[in-house]
Order: C-alpha cells, then sequence, then structure tokens
C-alpha cells in the first residue's frame, strides 16, 4: 500500500532543486551542470549577444564538438562548410564567455554523453541538461538528466534554471537474470518494444530490481540512454556501491573530505519502500533473447529468432499503418526470418554503445574472424578520445582492425546523418545506436538496432545473426 509521506528517488532530487514555485502547475529548478554541443549552442550564445547577456556559471557548463566532427583525418581542416562553421562557432562562443572546452585534438574529447561521466562531471543527485535527447544517458549515476531545446538552452546559460512542470513517476523492474548473449541493448529494447515507444511519455522511469543491480555502471548508461526511445523524459538508476566505485578517483569527482560528504549524500538517493508511482512495469529477464529492430521505430523490434510481422496481425490501425509504411521503407516482407535479412554496413558505436566495456564485448565476438565480403563498410568509433586510448591498450584495435573493421576516431560517426560516416540510400546497416527512424543515417538508409556483440557477428555473417550461435 502507497504511504503519502513516502518518496521516491526522482522526488528527492526534484525537491533539492526547486528554486521557487511559477505558479500551480510550475517550478523553477536550478541546473547543476549544463553540457552544449555544436549543434544546440549557437543561436542560443547569438541571443546572450543580442541580449547583452553572460553566461551565469561558466564553471557549471562543458563544451564538446561530436555530432558534426569527422571520425578521419583530425589532422586536416573539416571539409563540410557548416560543420566546419558549427565546429568553429562552438570554440569561438566558449572562449568568449569562459566555458572550457574539449577540441577535436583533445584526448578527452568524444560524445557529449560518454565524455562527462568519463570526468566524473556526471554525480548521482544532480540536474543535468543538454541540448539532446540522449541526456537520458547519465541518469545511469542516479542523476535526473534530460534534453533541452535551443531556447532553453538560452536560458540556462543566463539563469542556470528552468521552468518545468513536474514529470510523473514510472518504475520499470527487471526481474529474474539475463541469459546468456542477453545485454542492457536487448533489454532496453525489449521494454520499449513492451511499453511502445509512447510508453513513458510524460513520466521519468526509475529502473529497479535484481536485474538493474546486476548491471554494471555502462550497462546502465546504455539502458537509461533509450528511455527517450520509449518516451520518458528522463531514465533514473539509484546510486550504489557500483557508482561510487566507478566515480571514485575520477578528474571531476569529488577529493578528499569532499568525497566523503558526497558518499553520505548519495546515499540519502533512493526510493522509500511504499512510495506511489504513477505507473508500474514489471519485466523477466528470462524471456529476453537477443533484440534486433525490422522497422523505422525502436518499437519495431523483435527476437533474431523470428520473422519480420505481418501489420494485417496489428489490432491498433494505427500501428498496422505504421508497419505497412515501415516494412515499404525498409524493404522486408512479412514472414521473412531475421536472421536471413543481408546488411551492407555495421556500425559499432554511438551515444548507446560506444564504452570500453561495449568495445570489450564486440571485439570478443570478432577475435580470430573475419568481416564478410558483402560488407561494403564496417566501422568501430569509440566513444571518446580515452576510450580509444584504453581500448588500444588492450589491444582491442588489433583485433578489430585484422577482421576487417575501420577504427576511427571519437565522434557521434554513422548513429546520424550529419557527418561523413553515412549509410547510402537503400542500404542495410546493423546499428548499435538507438534510432532507426528514415534517413536517421543518411537519406534513404535502413537501419537495424541490436547490441555491439550482436553487430559483431553481423559483420562476420554479413546478415542478420544469433550471437548466441557464435559465444
Amino acid at each position: 500500500m502507497a504511504d503519502p509521506q513516502a518518496k521516491t528517488l526522482f522526488d528527492r532530487i526534484w525537491e533539492n532543486h526547486v528554486v521557487g514555485q511559477r505558479d500551480a502547475v510550475t517550478s523553477l529548478i536550478y541546473i547543476d551542470l549544463h553540457l552544449i554541443h555544436e549543434l544546440s549552442s549557437p543561436q542560443a550564445f547569438e541571443n546572450l549577444v543580442l541580449n547583452n547577456r553572460k553566461v551565469r556559471r561558466p564553471d557549471a557548463t562543458l563544451a564538446v564538438p561530436d555530432h558534426n566532427v569527422p571520425t578521419t583525418d583530425r589532422d586536416k581542416p573539416v571539409k563540410d562548410p557548416e560543420s566546419a562553421l558549427q565546429i568553429q562557432l562552438l570554440e569561438e562562443n566558449t572562449k568568449a564567455h569562459g566555458i572550457e572546452f574539449f577540441s577535436m585534438h583533445d584526448i578527452r574529447q568524444g560524445i557529449v554523453h560518454i565524455i562527462s561521466p568519463e570526468q566524473g562531471l556526471t554525480q548521482p543527485g544532480m540536474s543535468i541538461v543538454c541540448g539532446d535527447s540522449h541526456t537520458s544517458t547519465h541518469g545511469a549515476l542516479g542523476a535526473w538528466a534530460f534534453g533541452i531545446g535551443t531556447s532553453e538552452v538560452e536560458h540556462v546559460l543566463a539563469t542556470q534554471t528552468l521552468v518545468l512542470r513536474k514529470p510523473a513517476n514510472m518504475r520499470i523492474t527487471v526481474k529474474g537474470e539475463l541469459l546468456n548473449g542477453i545485454t542492457s541493448k536487448d533489454l532496453a529494447l525489449h521494454i520499449i518494444g513492451v511499453i511502445g515507444a509512447k510508453g513513458a511519455t510524460g513520466h521519468v522511469i526509475e529502473y529497479a530490481g535484481p536485474v538493474i543491480e546486476a548491471l554494471s555502471v555502462e550497462a546502465r548508461m546504455t539502458l537509461c540512454n533509450m528511455t527517450i526511445e520509449a518516451g520518458g523524459r528522463s531514465g533514473l538508476v539509484a546510486p550504489d556501491d557500483k557508482t561510487i566505485r566507478y566515480l571514485k578517483g575520477r578528474p571531476r569527482a569529488p577529493k578528499d573530505g569532499d568525497w566523503d560528504k558526497a558518499v553520505a549524500f548519495w546515499a540519502t538517493l533512493k526510493t522509500d519502500a511504499g512510495a506511489r508511482f504513477d505507473k508500474e512495469v514489471v519485466v523477466d529477464a528470462k524471456k529476453i533473447e537477443p533484440q534486433v529492430t525490422w522497422g523505422t521505430s525502436p518499437e519495431d523490434v523483435i527476437s533474431i529468432s523470428g520473422r519480420v510481422p505481418d501489420p494485417t496481425h496489428f489490432e491498433n490501425p494505427e500501428r498496422r499503418e505504421a508497419a505497412k509504411k515501415a516494412l515499404q521503407y525498409m524493404g522486408l516482407k512479412p514472414g521473412t526470418l531475421m536472421r536471413d535479412i543481408l546488411v551492407d554496413r555495421v556500425f559499432i558505436g554511438s551515444c548507446t554503445n560506444s564504452r570500453i566495456e561495449d568495445l570489450r564485448s564486440a571485439a570478443k565476438m570478432i577475435k580470430g574472424r573475419r568481416v564478410a565480403d558483402n560488407i561494403i563498410e564496417a566501422l568501430v568509433v569509440p566513444g571518446s578520445g580515452l576510450v580509444k586510448a584504453q581500448a588500444e591498450k588492450e589491444g582491442l584495435d588489433k583485433i578489430f582492425k585484422e577482421a576487417g573493421f575501420e577504427w576511427r576516431e571519437p565522434g557521434c560517426s554513422m548513429c546520424l546523418g550529419l557527418n561523413p560516416d553515412k549509410v547510402g540510400p537503400g542500404e542495410r546497416c546493423a546499428s548499435t545506436s538507438n534510432r532507426n527512424f528514415p534517413g536517421r543515417q543518411g537519406p534513404g538508409a535502413r537501419t537495424h538496432l541490436l547490441s555491439p556483440a550482436m553487430a559483431a557477428v553481423a559483420a562476420i555473417a554479413g546478415k542478420l545473426a544469433d550471437v548466441r550461435e557464435y559465444e
């Protein structure tokens, strides 16, 4: 029975950040950390100058280019004029306003949602925003993190606050245990398939249960990252001993006596027994097989052992029509075995799956094998310069290159078509990214979302394949 005095983890974080009540439904919320990149910030900075405003807290802001940066030829000028301008403006604007900037040539540079936890900037109980929808990634460490629009970027730069309506509370409890070959990416895709792309709209999801507790912090990042694909505003995992071990000793984590105070505070960040959630979902992990998408939404997902669904079998008319259009775009026929679908390109990277654990899992499947002859291009793009250095220290780069993969510099890369790494019209890509919308990886590109290990075996087989057959 719900206890009216009990609080959820999100309730606690929200209350800690309320500066004042604007009206019956909106509050002024303080923002602890503001992350910016080259896409969403130029207009915000321009408006600041036009209105003669300054950045309120440059010390609580970090900038890094990631979406437009090339993953090759870093020693040469960026070829695309628009991309080059956006990167240039980010550097100029941050310098003018005293904001820390990780340039393309800094080993700390990488995807914004990789570098902040890596540096220890992302900490439990914080409010974190970025002009990027997948800011929810940071919730893996118990931070309330969410994406904002350009006008909101300007507001945070000028005031370090936002005017917000409190989202609803949702809890997804994952029971049982993940079977061999099943990863947090499979879990994320399965959850989206169960609740739908709008299943968490208007909610902050707290992930709980024994399976979540067993996940590494990096695996939790993958899960929280894809909360957005279920319609959620943010994803959260309560901090625990794994969180503390992950953060300890990182460059921007608290030091000395401040560390002890921080750990004591983090221990208070949990949901009370009897706290009420507006929505509850329970997932049985033992029922999850390796997942792969077949359509143009992350909710269009099925087990690798399944077949492309028949749109006429969907009861909901809207869903039925969407599935029909998705199959037309994807060039697939109902009833086709997922494991019979040939792929042209393979991409291992993105803010979802480009951490060291992701690269290790892919390299494990690839070692001693070769990329199939029909694969046009297979890319491995580390999430940051530090991830790249660690992978090279472990010899993972050699495993990838010997197998026929290209080993690239860090960036968003083939996750989206805003840099030279694109999927051609009509080409099919096995991708570890988070979105399979039409044109996401390039005009006419066809995307199948899956885990790093599944992407690795797709490269070896030249088609979608079951990772369990290769372990």
